[in-house]
């Protein structure tokens, strides 16, 4: 593939994409699409450097904020020089994105997000850690790839997918993203620039996927995207009503379904324990889809935080009710658009105002194929003891164990939710977390902010041989986030 041939598609617009990926391959580069320099011309030059959180608090995607600002600039080996961490689009729930107390200064790296390298025979990728998720899949779908592995937004940036090990409706089968990286080019905390990879410092690149930025800053990344049929997504829905027979749907669908989850009424009891809507997907073969590019939808917006009483268990109960009669009672398929199919919350600027001034934090845990479906099961029905009252409760199957050290999924049942904060969810996430020790489960770092230190360690038995690798590579714990204080007694 040429790269006189490579240029960002002509739909894409500053009012679609937020901000343009600017290409700066090793060979003959296209124009820049929004003027700025390649990497060779930009050296000696003074780039662009931003401060954002000017109020002096930062917060996660959960709206519970620490004090703290970033820092942005394009060039990410001059801002990475003597940061403690790096940040994203902020789009991790609770504090693995935020800044320990004594060093409130996080870098940025959304302004970094050039596109070096691609090869269309392979989909090999090399970018910067910077480029966002929505960047990448508007410039490569219309040329027939998409990302390997993709979360519940896509509003988040290569840096942070490999920091999370993020992971997708498609586990069942292609498994974390990190499995379908092929090399990192980081700053680690000697102040080294390295490159790492499954055969180059194996090490360092397992800690690194899914180790929540706490092993070296990601600079670039190298990986191999997804080769698609079409531009469309075939998806049928269903109504299920129990947790049983969501957990037999969930595995007959994976034979023939690359893309499997559902929705769960997390207030349905008794009988109807588990109830929700099983939703499956595959990419449209060419002669299911229309022609062209499904449009860009216009966003609305959540224009204020809302009151905290908005979300409570009355009119949770009122809308899960709703949202599950509105499904006919027959298997419904139509034909999507991706962003529609893959990123439905995305659809709706700032929807986490919704969950009124203090916040809202999501608690994700995976409970293993050994403890069988009856793990499931206990979960809801504490879950409903408790009063966890969600509109959001999302139900997954979860393949093979990640590369990453850290890395959140294993063979299982996921189950994901919001939580609105009230006085009592420190002890609605204590409870929760017993079970998943017990059920010898655990939960995922990029939604948590309540978990306790005793918790994590007695759910994560890769911890230590995890902990030995970041001391080699970082022995003085210079790189650290208010989540490794937390959960791993790093300095404040």
């Amino acid at each position: 593939m040429s790269w006189s041939s490579f240029a960002p598609s002509t739909r894409a617009s500053p009012a679609t994409w937020g901000r343009r990926a600017c290409f700066a391959p090793a060979g003959p580069a296209p124009p820049a699409p929004r003027g700025s320099t390649s990497a060779a011309c930009r050296s000696g030059a003074a780039s662009r450097t931003l401060s954002a959180g000017s109020d002096g608090m930062l917060c996660g995607w959960g709206r519970v904020p620490v004090a703290g600002r970033e820092v942005r600039s394009e060039d990410l080996e001059e801002l990475t020089r003597r940061a403690v961490l790096c940040r994203g689009l902020g789009r991790s729930y609770g504090d693995s994105s935020l800044p320990p107390p004594s060093h409130p200064v996080v870098a940025a790296t959304p302004l970094a997000d050039r596109i070096l390298s691609f090869d269309g025979a392979t989909g090999r990728l090399r970018a910067e850690a910077g480029l966002s998720l929505r960047a990448l899949n508007r410039t490569f779908l219309p040329r027939g790839f998409y990302a390997p592995v993709t979360p519940g937004t896509q509003l988040i940036t290569l840096g942070g997918m490999v920091a999370a090990d993020v992971h997708g409706k498609n586990h069942h089968r292609d498994g974390c993203f990190g499995a379908h990286v092929t090399r990192l080019r980081m700053r680690v905390a000697d102040g080294r620039i390295l490159e790492c990879s499954p055969e180059e410092e194996t090490e360092l690149f397992r800690a690194t996927v899914g180790g929540m930025g706490l092993t070296g800053h990601i600079l670039e990344v190298e990986c191999r995207l997804a080769r698609v049929p079409s531009t469309w997504i075939v998806a049928e829905s269903e109504r299920i009503h129990d947790v049983d027979r969501f957990i037999d749907g969930l595995k007959e669908a994976g034979v023939r379904w690359p893309y499997t989850m559902g929705w769960i009424d997390c207030l349905s009891r008794g009988s109807l324990l588990g109830r929700g809507i099983l939703m499956k997907g595959r990419w449209a073969e060419p002669d299911e889809a229309p022609p062209g590019l499904p449009r860009p939808r216009r966003r609305p917006s959540v224009p204020l935080v809302l009151p905290g009483w908005v979300i409570n268990r009355w009119t949770v109960r009122a809308f899960n009710a709703a949202f599950f009669r509105c499904h006919l009672p027959r298997v419904r398929r139509r034909l999507v658009d991706p962003e529609s199919f893959f990123y439905p919350l995305d659809a709706i600027g700032h929807w986490n105002r919704m969950y009124g001034p203090r916040g809202f934090t999501q608690y994700q845990c995976v409970l293993p194929e050994s403890a069988g479906r009856g793990a499931a099961r206990r979960f809801l029905e504490l879950l409903t003891r408790r009063g966890g009252a969600s509109m959001l409760c999302v139900i997954k199957d979860c393949g093979a164990e990640g590369i990453g050290l850290l890395s959140f999924p294993k063979p299982g049942i996921s189950i994901a939710l919001d939580i609105p904060i009230r006085d009592d969810t420190q002890d609605l996430v204590d409870a929760l977390n017993e079970l998943v020790v017990t059920e010898r489960g655990r939960i995922y770092l990029a939604k948590d902010q309540f978990t306790r230190p005793a918790h994590f360690r007695a759910m994560e038995p890769r911890l230590e041989e995890w902990t030995c690798i970041r001391r080699k590579w970082d022995p003085e714990g210079r790189l650290r986030s208010a989540q490794s204080v937390r959960l791993l007694a790093d300095r404040p």
